[in-house]
Parts: structure tokens; C-alpha cells; sequence
């Protein structure tokens, strides 16, 4: 059928069938702000207004919005000048990866349509939607803001001249896609080249590299913290990095230090990310290594090429290079005269220059640029509906593809009749190896074929796993050990002295088992690619990956191509949180995009995302410690079945410590997750170890800090106790307002150093209320201080759902909870009052910021209900119905 919208003031034709939503209508019409996230109106993502009214546009068929007047995050700005929402969001940073930013924006507008001042509760009841990073402390700003702002236009700022410009900015992380796929310009592998060959490739300008000289013939690069800087003859600076950009703010501060070393404005620089056609070597953005790794050859670089600037003028002067000033770009001598831009200096020229990796940067100290305020890279283009993510992305002639997944973890298939998909008009199944897959010209259109082979399913047509469900989950874990493998699942085992004797000895003996649940990313964009064949025979992908290079070999291994002859380009993308490694989506669109001839783009379904990817492991970890006479610590055991060995080194004075790490064969699908295992092991020692302290009869932050040789780790204990009053409420009478308590809890993981500080309160029947969580965080030097608090935030608020609620439902490898609806995640109502202190470190390097901060939540409010209550829990999530179980009398703590 053909009908009328009027999307954003223009009337647009629209041809849909009955059953296509208005979300999937407005994309297939190049409308992409209303994003795809949970397919069941649960998450708020594809927010739209009709009218003044916001309304969830996976939920309303699009014959149902003809002749109605539909505005979405590209239609709120007014006669060029920012909507307030949008200001609001941009003021207070109220974004990350900005996926959900454009649902949220249109809902805040319609709450303020009708009420122009919420409170905080009405904010929290109103606004449903989901923010996966969870930025909510700032979004509750954010709204409180654009209220402000909608009664001060005179306020509003114009829209950015950048913001609303087309894919291909660089610093909105959205690369060009070429209609003819042709070659990169910028070959990735250039350790293996001359300096001339690579001279001749890149555009006017100089190029100064930090990269491993190779052996010819080694396969890959040697090391995994290449980067190179680039001057060009236009004025602009482009370093190139491997690293990716999934909402950790990492764009920004790197551009931050690169305009540093080069003494240029942070709007000069862009930083070009995770291309395996034009970026270094990286192994991929994990394990909060993004910083760490990235920074130190990129400010070489970029230092190295001021250098050698400075040398040109000098040079060119005829005057010493002491006596010469780099700044914005121009470099002068004595009293500003005479001067030349850095544009002027390399014009026409193709210099290459290599650079030790450990030459001679700019002091943390001396900074001007890094360590200051910068809005974050891509906020103005997410907060006005402009920004393309992975699933946004589109070329000529493009079709859309679904895939057969399996049902079940570890389920096999058998066998698929794809008959009825096949007789459907403009519709192709393709079967490659073990996928199977449809084609079809819009998505709609191939979710509804895929939809005809799955009815054709039978039973006998899959090979189902075991029947664990969470009840059986720890037997079967201990059950079943398994060897493991290398790296992180490698079994593990560490003794120092005699922990068995010491603990056999130790006056104050306790011993003890906890456990951690089977927990999802949920990123709020589901998986996502766009696959191209090239003339050439080689493929270009657009992905949500963090580690593009090892998605380009398996992409390359399992098509049968030379690695140079794949290309993986990672636009920034909506979260990933540990949960985005790897090709699998990737790969589908690849096999689909071969099978059709034309590019395909290969959407997940939410249900997808929760069956088909892989988990935060479950945990079952077995703890004993034990104190002497005079309250010291005198032995450790910790053994951690299943999650991982991360976090397990122990950060206090322990003479006689026994850790160990047993891999397990695991019922589902589980991998890497933010912090890994560490939250887990931090979550069993922490609580452990309030457990020692109460019953050695001494304070807990007092017990920690007598064992604590790291000053770095007891600073941050410090200053969170100090900020939530410690020792504060500790139980007492349960009145009508309930019991109150304090707990806190420290972990040191990834260079960085955390404690977190929890005050809760636990009404006579049991319901629980997270009342205020203080993290005092040192990751060494702070490069770009608000985005840290961001990323600081988000984890502590992250950290919430799978310390109280967050789990995987699931019976014989389905997930029986698999969408957002049913999935619980932290919401704005579930906000408390959050506060971070960092503790900067300038004579240390960066640390990364995203994962550290998550690992103290969990503990920290678990000893906060033990001292409110006398209750222990040893399980996470703590209080998956919201209420803690009070003993019938008062008891004695267990």
C-alpha cells in the first residue's frame, strides 16, 4: 500500500505492507535517528513524537501513522538553532556511545511539552527509556536543563555546522563508504613498506611513524601499539590508531593529546580509528587497554612531527629552534615574527618519518590542552540525529539478510526446509556451508522469510543440550571441569607459604561460597554489518567490532581470502561492553553479500542478540580466610570455577595465600565482559573480607587500610569514606523507615584503583533501596576529566544491575528471559545519588577508565545491607526481587 507521512514538516510517500512498523518505514526512507533496539517498544531507542506525543516506533504500524505528523531527532532543531533537549544533552554530556540519544531527546521533549518542570520522581516515571552505557545521573541533569532552556530561547546555540553533515567525518567515526569498494588509499601494513613506497600512497604532508621494523614475510605486525600522525598540506592533523570507539570517549582523548604534542586547537585533529585499510596493527580495544596502548606511540608521534616542524621553520628562518613558538598551527619566531603555518611547511611534500617509540613528550604537568574540558567527538551529530552507527548504513543496490540461528546454546542444526521462503516474491534463501540465510529488499521483508523456515521447524531437526537451568547451575559447574585452553581461560594456580597450615591455625576461621549469575552485554544496537564484494575480488565489511584485525582473519579464513584482500571498517557503535568481539555478524554478511552479488547489511534481532551471543560466565568461587590473635591476616584460599582468573592477586598483605582458577565447561555461550572475572573475585574477597573484619571485632576500612601496602589503593579508600561519612549508619531498630547501613569495598584491576562506598536501606520487609554510591577512582594521569567522570559513572550505575538484579533466565541452552522487556537493566528509576572523586596521577601514564570502576559495586553494597541488617549474601545478583531476606528475630548475622 502507498500512503503519506509528514516526517519532519515534509510529506513523504511511503509503500509498506500491512504488517511493516513505522520504525522500520522511516529507515527504509533514510530517516535514522529512531534507532532499532528491542524490537518490543521496552527500550525507548526508536522513540518518535506524533504530533507532541512520543510513541515507541516499533510498536505502531506505519498505515497507522498516514496523514500524521511524525518528528524525530533530526526534526527538533528550529530555524537553524538547537531544540533545548538537544542543547541540554550537549551541556551536560549526557552520552556516550549516543545510540539512545535521539529516543531519548524526543521523549524528553514530549514530558516537557505537557509538564514544563518535573521533579526527579516524575523524570524517573515518565522516562523509561534505556540508556546501556547508563549516563542516567547526567540525563536527569539533562532534562532538568532543557526545562530551563525552553523558557531562555535566547538562550539556544545555533546547530553545529558539522553536526548534521553526511557519513564520511571523520571524527564521528563514520568512514566513507565507497560505491565501487575500491582501494583503500592508505595501505595498513606499513612496517612492511619502504617510506618511499608509503610516501607515494599518502596524501601531501608528513608522516611521522612509530611502527616495528618486520622481517619480510612475517605475517603480521610484531607489536600491538603502532601509530602514525600525519600533517597535511591542508592544514589538518590525522593520527591513526587501531583502537575503536564504542562510547569510552577514547576518540576524545586521544585527539586531546595528539593537538597537545602538536600544539594545535582539539577541533584541528582527527583521529581515524579501526580500519584495517588504514590503520595500524592492533589486537583490539579491550580490557580497558584502549589509553594504555594507544597513547604512548601516538604522542610520540605527534611530538616527534612538532619537532621536526620546528626544524623546517628554523630552517627556513635562518634562527635557532630554541628561539621559535609552535602554536595553533603556525609556528613563529622572537615577537611573533617571522611565522608560517604547518600547512606552508609540508606543502607539497611526501615525508615519511620513522620515530623511536620512547621519544621525548610533552609533561602531564605542562599540559594545556589535555587535561582540560572538550566536548566529546560525534556528541553534536548523535544529539541531533546525524551520527550513523553500524546499523544505519546503507549502498546502492543493497539488500537486507537474515540468518538461521540456533534456538539454544549448543544446539546443532540438523536439517531446515526453506520452501515457503523461497516461493515469496523477490525474496532469495541462501545456503553456504552451515548458514542459512534469506534476501530480500527490505528488512521487513526478510525478517518475514526467515519467519517461513523457522515454521517449518520440527523438533527432530535439532540436536538439543543438556537440561541445566540456574537451580542445577552450580553442581554442574563443579561437575564438569574442563582444561581451559591458553589466555584467560587457562587454569590457573599461585601459592605463597602455607595456606592450608595458616589457615588451619588462624584463631578466626571462616569459610565460605559465592556466586555470580550468567549475565548479558545488552548493548542497545544489536549487532549489525554491511558487506561489499569489490571488483577486485576482495571484500570491505562496516561492522560494530573491537577487534577489527582479528575479525579480518577470521573473516579472511573462513572466505577463503588473502587477509590483505579483506577490509574491516569500524564505524563508531552503539556499546559493546566486552560483548562485540569477533565477525560473527560480521562473516553472515560477507557469506550473504557473495551469495547475492550486491551488498548486504545483516541486522540482529534483539532475541538474537540475547540467544545467539555470548555471556558474562558465571561464577561459583570458594573463599576461607582466616585472622590471628591480633586481628591480622594470616591466610588466604580463593578458588574461582568457571569465570576466569582476573582479579584473583589479592591487593592486601596476606603472608600465606593460596588463589586458583579451574575452567569449567559451560552450558552457555560466555566470554568477555566489562572488568572480565574481576568483578566476580573482587565481589567474593570484598565481602570476605568485612566478614574477617566483623568478626575480628574491627572496623572495616580501618582492617583494609592495616593491610594495604599500595598508598595508591588506600588513597581511594580515604577519600570514598570520607565522602559517604563513614562508619555512617551501621542497622538498628527496624523502624517505618527501615534499617540503614554503610558498606564499602576496594579492588585494584587494569592500573587503576577504585573503592566504592554504598549507602542502602532496608525497609521492615525486607525491600531494599540503593540509596547513594561515592567512587574514588586513580587511573594515573587524567587526560580529559569529564569524559572520566562519564565513564566512571556509567560503570558504578552499570555495576548496579548485576549486583542486584541482572541475570539470564534459561533451561537446556534457551534463554527463557531474552528481551528487554523480560531482561531487566539499570533505568533511571533505579538511579540513586552517584558521586565520583578522581584522584589525578600526572606523573603517571593514563590508565583506562571503563572497566576499573564496575568491580567495588556489587561488594560494596552487599557489606552496606550486612551492616544495615546482619544479613549476608553471597549470590549475585543480591536482591533480584528487590527485597533482602530478614531473619524471622533478631538473630544472629549469617
Amino acid at each position: 500500500m502507498t500512503f503519506t507521512i509528514i516526517i519532519n514538516g515534509v510529506p513523504r510517500e511511503i509503500r509498506a505492507d500491512g504488517d511493516t512498523t513505522l520504525l522500520a518505514a522511516l529507515r527504509e526512507a533514510g530517516v535514522t535517528g529512531p534507532k532499532p533496539g528491542c524490537g518490543e517498544g521496552a527500550c525507548g531507542a526508536c522513540t518518535v513524537l506524533t504530533g507532541r506525543r512520543a510513541v515507541a516506533a516499533c510498536q505502531l504500524l506505519a498505515a497507522d501513522a498516514a496523514g500524521q505528523r511524525i518528528t524525530t531527532a533530526e526534526g527538533l532543531a528550529e530555524d537553524g538553532y538547537l531544540h533545548p533537549v538537544q542543547q541540554a544533552w550537549l551541556e551536560t554530556g549526557a552520552l556516550q556511545c549516543g545510540y539512545c540519544t535521539p529516543g531519548w531527546l524526543t521523549a524528553t521533549a514530549a514530558l516537557l511539552a505537557r509538564i514544563p518542570h518535573p521533579d526527579d520522581e516524575r523524570i524517573a516515571a515518565e522516562l523509561g527509556n534505556i540508556c546501556r552505557c547508563c549516563t542516567y545521573p547526567r540525563i536527569r541533569r539533562a532534562v532538568h536543563r532543557a526545562a530551563e532552556l525552553l523558557e531562555q530561547p535566547e538562550l539556544l546555540s545555533p546547530v553545529p555546522d558539522r553536526a548534521g553533515a553526511g557519513a564520511g567525518i571523520p571524527d564521528a567515526g563514520v568512514p566513507e563508504l565507497p560505491a565501487s569498494g575500491g582501494s583503500p588509499p592508505v595501505p595498513w601494513d606499513l612496517a612492511r613498506q619502504s617510506p618511499e613506497a608509503f610516501a607515494a600512497a599518502m596524501p601531501d604532508g608528513l608522516m611521522t611513524v612509530v611502527a616495528e621494523d618486520m622481517p619480510p614475510g612475517t605475517p603480521g605486525p610484531a607489536r600491538p601499539d603502532d601509530a602514525w600522525v600525519h600533517v597535511g598540506g591542508d592544514g589538518g592533523v590525522t593520527a591513526y590508531t587501531g583502537k575503536v570507539e564504542g562510547g569510552q570517549g577514547t576518540r576524545t582523548a586521544l585527539g586531546l593529546l595528539v593537538a597537545e604534542e602538536l600544539a594545535v586547537p582539539a577541533a584541528a585533529v582527527t583521529v581515524a580509528m579501526g580500519d584495517t585499510g588504514t590503520s595500524p596493527f592492533d589486537l583490539g580495544t579491550f580490557g580497558s587497554r584502549g589509553m594504555p596502548h594507544a597513547t604512548p606511540p601516538l604522542r610520540a608521534a605527534a611530538a616527534a612531527a612538532r619537532r621536526r616542524l620546528m626544524q623546517d621553520a628554523a630552517a627556513r628562518f635562518g634562527l635557532p629552534a630554541g628561539q621559535l613558538r609552535a602554536t595553533g598551527g603556525m609556528i613563529a619566531g622572537p615577537d611573533g615574527a617571522p611565522s608560517v603555518s604547518y600547512a606552508d611547511l609540508v606543502a607539497g611534500q611526501r615525508r615519511v618519518e620513522r620515530v623511536p617509540a620512547g621519544s621525548e613528550v610533552t609533561a602531564a604537568s605542562d599540559w594545556r590542552v589535555a587535561g582540560q574540558a572538550a566536548p566529546a567527538a560525534g556528541a553534536a551529530r548523535a544529539a541531533t540525529g546525524a551520527k550513523q552507527f553500524p546499523a544505519d548504513l546503507s549502498l546502492p543496490g543493497m539488500r537486507h539478510g537474515c540468518v538461521l540461528h540456533v534456538p539454544a546454546h549448543g544446539a546443532r542444526l540438523i536439517s531446515a526446509d526453506t520452501t515457503a521462503a523461497a516461493a515469496l516474491p523477490g525474496v532469495t534463501v541462501v545456503a553456504d556451508g552451515d548458514v542459512i540465510g534469506v534476501l530480500a529488499g527490505t528488512a521487513t521483508a526478510a525478517r518475514h522469510a526467515l519467519g517461513q523456515v523457522r515454521a517449518q521447524w520440527q523438533a527432530a531437526e535439532w540436536d538439543e543440550p543438556d537440561p541445566v537451568t540456574p537451580q542445577t547451575l552450580e553442581a554442574w559447574l563443579r561437575a564438569h571441569p574442563a582444561d581451559g585452553g591458553a589466555g584467560l581461560q587457562a587454569p590457573f594456580e599461585q601459592d605463597q607459604g602455607d595456606a592450608a597450615a595458616a589457615l588451619a591455625a588462624g584463631p578466626v576461621r571462616l569459610d565460605a561460597t559465592y556466586t555470580a549469575a550468567y549475565i548479558a552485554h545488552a548493548p542497545l544496537e544489536p549487532r549489525s554489518a554491511l558487506a561489499q564484494w569489490r571488483a577486485d575480488g576482495g571484500l570491505t565489511v562496516w561492522t560494530g567490532t573491537s577487534t577489527p584485525f582479528r575479525a579480518r582473519g577470521e573473516l579472511a579464513a573462513a572466505l577463503g581470502l588473502d587477509e590483505t584482500a579483506a577490509q574491516v571498517v569500524v564505524p563508531d557503535y552503539g556499546g559493546g561492553f566486552g560483548g562485540k568481539h569477533g565477525s560473527d555478524v560480521a562473516l553472515e554478511a560477507a557469506r550473504l553479500a557473495r551469495a547475492a552479488g550486491v551488498p548486504v547489511h545483516v541486522q540482529w534481532t534483539r532475541q538474537e542478540e540475547f540467544q545467539n551471543a555470548y555471556l558474562r560466565p558465571a561464577a561459583v568461587i570458594d573463599v576461607s580466610g582466616s585472622a590471628g590473635p591480633g586481628g591480622e591476616l594470616t591466610g588466604w584460599s580463593q578458588a574461582n570455577i568457571n569465570s576466569g582468573a582476573t582479579g584473583l592477586a589479592h591487593p592486601y598483605r596476606i603472608p600465606h595465600q593460596r588463589l586458583r582458577f579451574q575452567p569449567a565447561v559451560s552450558p552457555l555461550a560466555a566470554g568477555s565482559y566489562r572488568a572480565l572475572a574481576a568483578t566476580a573475585n573482587n565481589f567474593a574477597r570484598e565481602c570476605h573480607l568485612d566478614d574477617l573484619a566483623a568478626a575480628a571485632g574491627a572496623d572495616p576500612v580501618e582492617f583494609r587500610l592495616a593491610h594495604l601496602d599500595d598508598e595508591r589503593l588506600a588513597a581511594v579508600l580515604r577519600a570514598a569514606a570520607e565522602a559517604i561519612g563513614w562508619p555512617g549508619p551501621a542497622g538498628g531498630p527496624a523502624g517505618a523507615g527501615g534499617r540503614e547501613g554503610a558498606g564499602i569495598a576496594a579492588g585494584r584491576e587494569k592500573d587503576g584503583r577504585v573503592a566504592t562506598a554504598a549507602a542502602v536501606r532496608v525497609a521492615a520487609d525486607g525491600t531494599l533501596t540503593v540509596l547513594r554510591l561515592v567512587t574514588a577512582f586513580d587511573c594515573g594521569a587524567i587526560v580529559h576529566p569529564d569524559g572520566l567522570v562519564n565513564q566512571v559513572e556509567g560503570a558504578v550505575m552499570m555495576g548496579l544491575g548485576p549486583a542486584l538484579f541482572e541475570a539470564i533466565d534459561f533451561a537446556g541452552g534457551r534463554i527463557r528471559n531474552a528481551g528487554l522487556g523480560s531482561y531487566r537493566v539499570p533505568r533511571l528509576a533505579d538511579l540513586p545519588e552517584v558521586e565520583v572523586i578522581l584522584l589525578d596521577q600526572p606523573d603517571l601514564p593514563p590508565a583506562g577508565g571503563g572497566e576499573t570502576p564496575i568491580i567495588a559495586v556489587a561488594p560494596a553494597i552487599g557489606n552496606a545491607i550486612f551492616r544495615a541488617c546482619g544479613v549476608r549474601l553471597r549470590a549475585m545478583p543480591l536482591a533480584p526481587d528487590g527485597r533482602v531476606p530478614l531473619p524471622p528475630g533478631p538473630g544472629r548475622p549469617r
